[in-house]
């Protein structure tokens, strides 16, 4: 089972992450991109991602823009290191591309 971060915890690790926001117990971002098919091409990469990490985000679709949501079930639907894991991960990716 995974540990909830405490509330320093979370804000120390937020400055760590691009343009990631906290809304409630959820780890969120929403990425723009310049045609549909980019969204999803991006969304399908950030399911392949969290598959491997076994930490699966919500992820909502919209005309030009993927929103992901990361936390932690076995932690009581709250924040864990898991989700600033995924998000570190996805960073990492370089989205958006200009």
């Amino acid at each position: 089972m995974a540990r909830a971060l405490s509330e320093s915890e979370i804000s120390e690790r937020l400055n760590d992450l691009n343009d990631w926001t906290r809304d409630g117990d959820a780890l969120v971002k929403t990425f723009q991109f310049d045609s549909y098919l980019a969204g999803v091409a991006f969304a399908s990469t950030v399911g392949v991602i969290s598959e491997g990490l076994n930490h699966h985000p919500d992820l909502s679709i919209g005309w030009r823009r993927v929103a992901v949501s990361f936390t932690t079930h076995d932690a009581g639907n709250q924040l864990s290191s898991k989700d600033f894991a995924a998000a570190a991960a996805i960073d990492a990716l370089g989205y958006p591309k200009s």
